[in-house]
């Protein structure tokens, strides 16, 4: 299971104040700790323009070299403002990227798909229109048939996109835990090579003992074709889930990772 840290992310108010603030000593602690917790990628989202911050392009910019000064870890870049991803990538001096996030939206197709075509960058591309986020999976599914269309002929790979099944609460809707699953099994199904990805947390929104309600479901995504989740790294059981998952749907051969986790500690019960 790709892991993708969430926590440095202005939506959090803290990280928010710290960005604003610039605080790089909260910042640099959160981006070390996500990244020796076993992260993959470090998902970075300077959120709106404020504090001292001139525009939202600046900010990204700050946060992409500060991140980058104390991890080696490649980024995902978090905005659905071209411009703010188009300055990340500028100041960026990895390989590896993912941009998060994309719609089937030809105008955000266009200009996102073009610097993720020409940084051989993956794309996060969410299952929805500008009309919001379909009630039903076959909705879904035509959003991620446009996206892969339009994508394509920019010169994006459908390997190179994490479709995002789009997670709702189940405080809200009790059915969209299924929805949530079916829509991953039959995008596997649609699009072979293309991956999946889901900010895990959304599914247990609103509810008490929130840690084991996204475990039991990280579990069952894993199970139906997920690939990837944002999530928080420094929550150690769900990175044991994380790992449990890989175990138990065939992606690590002899249980090498899950042995190579015990012995250094990271198997939280």
């Amino acid at each position: 299971m790709l892991v993708i840290g969430e926590n440095i992310n202005a939506s959090n108010k803290s990280v928010g104040q710290a960005i604003s603030g610039k605080d790089r000593t909260v910042l640099e602690n959160l981006a070390r700790a996500q990244a020796e917790a076993g992260a993959d990628y470090i998902d970075v989202n300077a959120g709106i323009s404020q504090g001292a911050w001139e525009s939202q392009e600046a900010a990204m910019e700050w946060l992409v070299e500060l991140v980058q000064s104390v991890t080696d870890k490649p980024l995902a870049i978090d905005s659905d403002v071209p411009t703010v991803i188009e300055a990340a990538l500028a100041k960026y001096n990895g390989q590896k990227v993912i941009i998060n996030s994309v719609s089937a939206e030809p105008a955000k197709l266009d200009s996102i798909g073009s610097l993720a075509a020409e940084r051989g960058a993956g794309v996060v591309a969410l299952c929805m229109g500008a009309a919001g986020i379909p009630d039903n999976v076959e909705d879904r599914l035509k959003a991620c048939d446009m996206i892969v269309e339009h994508l394509a002929a920019l010169g994006v790979g459908e390997e190179q996109i994490y479709f995002d099944p789009l997670v709702l609460p189940v405080s809200v809707d009790s059915m969209q835990g299924v929805i949530t699953l079916k829509t991953i099994q039959e995008i596997k199904k649609r699009h072979p090579s293309a991956k999946t990805v889901m900010g895990l947390s959304n599914i247990s929104f609103g509810l008490p003992q929130r840690g084991l309600i996204n475990r039991a479901f990280l579990l069952m995504a894993a199970s139906a074709g997920l690939d990837a989740a944002i999530l928080n790294p420094l929550d150690a059981k769900i990175m044991a889930a994380a790992r449990v998952a890989d175990l138990l749907v065939g992606k690590d051969p002899a249980c090498k990772s899950y042995i190579r986790a015990y012995r250094k500690g990271f198997l939280a019960e």
